[in-house]
């Protein structure tokens, strides 16, 4: 179990979180229930993961792990090639050093590669919402866990990122425009924490580049040529010159209010693209609150619905 590092004036919260002594509880029925479900969706993500099925357009056919193409049969000599379209089927939009990272799984057969990286998916769910709460996290993260894209993983770095900052290069080499969640450390000028992010990053920039040096330079080319781009139809139509600045203003907000939830939301707002399934990373704000401040939130969502139902 990964505890998060306790500050003055925040919960001393876990991944999962739970408490220590929780955690030796006997599992309840919830977390029982949880895992039966979540084999299950790992069955069936696995027999539906198609890869020749298009669905480029809604309901074009029931198939799961259409976002997975993306990290399969990469040829790292010609990492790009006939990929770098970032809104079809396949494309592979992220850097060379998380292709050189998920280039071992590549040589898996195709449903061997989907148990494999299904089973992280739903391993970052349970990480980020303990037993109590896996089953509620399989719902909100349904979208996410099916279809195979990394939102989940990014938030569990996003989230691990307060005690463990290396964890920072997952989110700069992917998704890159999450990043903005390092304003944290800066407003609070967290020098050591900020440090250690970006000299992680380019020290796997560096040692990557080594390698694959003309991967890295077609990745520039890459982005210059998707920049501006918008998501599809699986998208939320709100485009990130919106969504952006509202995110960077929450994530600013949060760290002078001493309040971590925020950066799982304020980058999720940032992503390049506001795909359906990457909702999914508000699952980040279970481990960075109490139940008490959970439950208080939501009592203040919901008082007035309550209120206006009465009066109706």
């Amino acid at each position: 179990m990964v505890r998060t590092r306790a500050r003055a004036g925040t919960p001393s919260s876990t991944m999962a979180g739970v408490s220590t002594s929780a955690a030796r509880h006997t599992p309840g029925l919830r977390h029982v229930a949880g895992i039966v479900v979540a084999v299950a969706f790992w069955v069936v993500t696995i027999a539906m993961a198609d890869p020749t099925v298009d669905v480029k357009e809604p309901l074009a056919g029931w198939v799961t792990a259409q976002d997975a193409r993306s990290y399969y049969g990469l040829n790292l000599s010609d990492l790009y090639a006939g990929r770098s379209d970032w809104n079809t089927i396949g494309a592979y939009p992220y850097s060379p050093a998380f292709a050189q990272l998920v280039y071992p799984l590549d040589q898996l057969p195709w449903p061997a590669f989907v148990a494999v990286w299904t089973a992280l998916l739903i391993g970052a769910v349970y990480l980020l919402t303990g037993p109590e709460l896996f089953l509620v996290g399989l719902v909100v993260g349904a979208m996410e866990i099916a279809g195979g894209n990394i939102s989940l993983l990014l938030t569990l770095a996003i989230v691990a990122g307060f005690r463990w900052p290396w964890t920072w290069a997952f989110v700069l080499l992917t998704k890159i425009t999450p990043g903005v969640g390092l304003l944290w450390f800066a407003l609070r000028r967290e020098w050591r924490q900020l440090a250690i992010a970006l000299g992680a990053t380019a020290g796997v920039v560096v040692v990557s580049f080594l390698v694959l040096p003309d991967a890295w330079r077609d990745w520039i080319d890459l982005l210059q040529a998707n920049t501006g781009k918008g998501g599809t139809w699986a998208a939320v139509p709100i485009p990130l010159i919106v969504r952006g600045p509202i995110g960077v203003a929450l994530i600013a907000w949060g760290a002078f209010r001493n309040q971590r939830w925020t950066v799982p939301v304020g980058t999720m707002l940032c992503l390049p693209a506001l795909w359906y399934g990457s909702l999914s990373m508000l699952l980040g704000v279970i481990p960075l609150t109490t139940p008490e401040e959970r439950s208080r939130a939501w009592a203040r969502v919901t008082g007035p619905l309550r209120r206006l139902g009465r009066a109706g």
